[in-house]
């Protein structure tokens, strides 16, 4: 992985595996440039955002055939619990929308490993503690915040932080405490299965197993994506765009959130 970036790496790599401050200012070149570039970013965020408006119709609920089966179970059942915690995590768009996010600009197999390890040690504490404990947390709320973080990483990207308040958050702390956010959201999706209290902590424990499997399976997908597209002479010009685009996405997830909050 390393090989295959090193040629982008001293134009497009941030130093610290952050944000990239000048990416915006090489992105918008000139007038013809920043036509193009707008064009590109309404179509990129038009088909984002309908994608987003018909995911999130289903975003607090669970399939009913999978609530129906883990209501009728008791007991230790580790792989319908690992293919359940698989499934959540694949179709999850808003926590696969900020680890997106959270890789953007990290090259070296090393950083990533370390990122995505503190958003699952994050996610896994508080989904174990929030449901094992029976912490009642409203999912709009938990999910309004998980839209906060698509949208923070997102500027950070962007490296709006510095150029902003000239001061820069530490990526890594961010990502953890997001991360124990994501696990609250994860908790409240679990406890609309009513799991039976008959070998809770064991399916809890291949829960979060999937969730893993199915968090790798996301990350390789997107990092097989983002190969490819680094690769491409525009990749800097469509980071800005795509950077802007999961901005957007994070604003939607935040809004759609709040409104079922205050109307629910």
């Amino acid at each position: 992985m390393t090989q295959l970036f090193r040629g982008s790496e001293r134009s497009a790599r941030p130093t610290r595996c952050g944000p990239c401050p000048s990416l915006v200012r090489r992105a918008c070149g000139g007038p013809r440039e920043a036509s193009r570039l707008g064009a590109r970013l309404q179509a990129l965020a038009t088909a984002l955002l309908l994608l987003l408006f018909s995911a999130a119709a289903h975003a607090h609920g669970v399939a009913d055939g999978d609530k129906g089966y883990i209501q009728e179970i008791s007991g230790t059942h580790l792989l319908p619990f690992t293919y359940l915690g698989a499934k959540h995590m694949v179709t999850g768009y808003d926590h696969l929308l900020f680890l997106a996010g959270v890789i953007f600009f990290l090259y070296r197999l090393k950083d990533i490993a370390l990122y995505v390890s503190l958003f699952a040690i994050g996610h896994s504490v508080t989904m174990l503690y929030g449901v094992y404990a029976g912490v009642a947390v409203n999912a709009y709320a938990i999910d309004a915040i998980i839209g906060v973080s698509v949208v923070y990483k997102a500027l950070d990207n962007l490296g709006a932080f510095q150029r902003w308040f000239g001061v820069q958050p530490d990526p890594r702390a961010a990502t953890l405490v997001f991360g124990l956010f994501h696990g609250f959201g994860l908790a409240a999706k679990i406890q609309e299965y009513e799991i039976a209290d008959d070998g809770l902590l064991a399916n809890l424990l291949a829960f979060n197993v999937g969730v893993e499997i199915g968090q790798l399976l996301a990350l390789g997908a997107i990092l097989i994506a983002m190969g490819y597209w680094r690769r491409t002479r525009g990749f800097l010009r469509h980071a800005y765009t795509a950077n802007v685009a999961l901005m957007s996405a994070g604003f939607v997830l935040v809004g759609y959130q709040l409104t079922g909050l205050f109307v629910s």
